[in-house]
């Protein structure tokens, strides 16, 4: 688990795959339940640290080859709530003003990465090493 830039979403993470393949039908079925598992125990830490409205769970791959799922959690004081996460955050990559916005959470991304794997070290994620 890696803790995304934009913490506007506070606890916005991305689950990487430990094998370097690009799509999730290429997974063995063994490899394919244990990284949803670790992604769900990534999507319980967040939701038990930071109670979000709701978690939207993206996998794309169109700019990064490699299997990987973005974890944005949505609050009920998103403006955009009824939009993707990414239309805000492409407005970020073109805006510096807007990037300084939403690189900045109610607590430091450090705080934030404190947070999660503590409560994932709790929800036994070391099992998934």
């Amino acid at each position: 688990m890696l803790l995304g830039k934009f913490q506007f979403f506070q606890g916005y993470s991305i689950v990487v795959a430990k094998d370097h393949i690009r799509e999730l039908n290429d997974l063995t079925l063994a490899k394919r339940h244990a990284y949803f598992d670790e992604m769900c125990l990534v999507a319980k830490a967040i939701q038990e640290v930071f109670n979000p409205l709701k978690i939207n769970y993206e996998l794309l791959g169109n700019q990064v080859p490699h299997l990987h799922w973005h974890l944005f959690p949505r609050y009920q004081t998103d403006p955009e709530t009824l939009k993707p996460a990414w239309i805000r955050l492409d407005r970020a990559e073109k805006s510096p003003e807007e990037q300084a916005f939403c690189i900045q959470g109610t607590i430091s991304p450090q705080k934030t990465a404190y947070l999660l794997r503590s409560h994932l070290e709790k929800l036994g994620a070391n099992k998934y090493e």
